[in-house]
């Protein structure tokens, strides 16, 4: 389904529900907060008289409602240490210095200060809004956080997450398998990997030790083997808390890994629409204009269908192209055998260290077997628009496609 978002904004369907006497969680209006008064967040600062006041912002009410408190009246430290951080933000940028003084000696902030202030903490609650959103939808036990220390950005308004991949009308992602392996301790000789004339991918430590460009087949959900399965990776999602932050050098978003990552662990899933290859060219000419794409092509063994990420997906859709990346490319095959449809599975190709970006390369060059028939299938949709590439590698080619 294609979604529309909401044009008016939380305080204007605050007020709505409080002229109708409505409740409704998703926008903090409750039972409670209907008749109660809770700061949401500081607006302005001035003294007067030498007492100090603070403009209000009430949860659940409108902008309206705001109202000058004394400090003595606030019991909200952290949002009083919020607003001054971002005060003293501002003024360290150089877009403010200091507090200005009237001729009737009362001290208030700038307009402009007080104007940054208040989109920081409305920035503030929709990040938080949205890191509570992630980690509901997610179906995997790692968390998301989200992060942004660089400019007034705030989430996106036209993503959706999902966990697995969304079909396109007449697109069958699962093409209706009803076997599985009889191991009681895979892997045995007749497991799923040797069934379909490849090896098992993972070692003893459930790390990948097959050679880029050749297939993933795992366990699917008709074998005998339970959870524990050292053959079951991919399906059971990333393991490790990642955190989606703001870049500081015109990237956008990115996404950095809160945990340590040995080489050769599998990290995510690129998911998003399954599409035809038709509408990936018609799309794709309206993403060219915008300078981005999300366009993943599914040619492992054709060239009939894309993964379109660019408004349905995952963590993955934040992850920015590195010419020497830390991540690379596998076709999966779990519950859907069907070759023109492989799930996409991220691998560290190295050890990642906590705080690292994780970044793959776009075009897949250097990190796939070339001489591999297969190893083409693993290239994103083309662009026919060059875009410049900001990744900061020192083998840098210059530009993303």
């Amino acid at each position: 389904a294609w979604y529309v978002p909401c044009l008016a904004s939380h305080e204007t369907l605050q007020e709505l529900c409080r002229k109708e006497n409505l409740t409704c969680k998703s926008i903090g209006i409750t039972n409670r907060s209907l008749k109660s008064y809770e700061v949401e967040y500081l607006c302005d600062y001035k003294v007067e008289e030498g007492k100090a006041y603070y403009l209000v912002k009430w949860k659940g009410w409108p902008e309206s409602s705001n109202t000058w408190e004394p400090r003595k009246h606030l019991n909200c430290p952290l949002l009083i240490q919020n607003f001054l951080k971002d005060k003293n933000e501002y003024l360290s940028r150089g877009r403010g210095r200091k507090a200005m003084k009237l001729r009737n000696h009362v001290k208030t902030l700038k307009p402009a200060i007080a104007d940054y202030v208040v989109k920081k903490a409305k920035q503030r609650i929709a990040l938080q809004r949205w890191k509570e959103e992630l980690n509901r939808k997610k179906n995997h036990k790692a968390m998301i956080l989200v992060e942004n220390t660089v400019d007034l950005e705030g989430p996106p308004l036209d993503f959706y997450y999902i966990n697995e991949y969304k079909p396109a009308p007449g697109i069958n992602v699962l093409n209706g398998i009803t076997t599985g392996c009889e191991c009681a301790d895979c892997p045995a000789e007749k497991c799923c990997p040797k069934e379909a004339g490849f090896i098992l991918a993972y070692n003893k430590r459930k790390k990948l030790k097959i050679q880029p460009g050749l297939p993933i087949y795992e366990c699917n959900s008709y074998c005998r083997c339970g959870p524990d399965c050292p053959n079951r990776i991919v399906q059971k999602g990333t393991p490790y808390s990642l955190c989606i932050f703001r870049t500081n050098n015109g990237r956008g978003w990115g996404v950095k890994t809160l945990q340590k990552i040995k080489t050769n662990s599998f990290v995510m899933e690129y998911v998003g629409e399954v599409i035809t290859s038709e509408e990936a060219e018609r799309r794709g000419q309206f993403y060219d204009n915008q300078g981005n794409t999300y366009l993943f092509d599914l040619d492992y063994d054709s060239d009939e269908f894309t993964v379109d990420a660019a408004r349905y997906g995952n963590v993955s859709h934040f992850v920015n192209h590195s010419c020497d990346p830390n991540l690379q490319v596998f076709n999966v095959f779990i519950d859907n055998l069907d070759l023109r449809l492989p799930r996409i599975a991220l691998f560290s190709t190295r050890t990642i260290k906590a705080g690292e970006e994780l970044t793959f390369d776009y075009q897949m060059k250097g990190s796939i077997d070339l001489s591999s028939d297969s190893a083409e299938g693993l290239t994103p949709s083309k662009k026919s628009i060059r875009t410049v590439c900001k990744c900061g590698a020192m083998c840098c080619r210059g530009y993303l496609n």
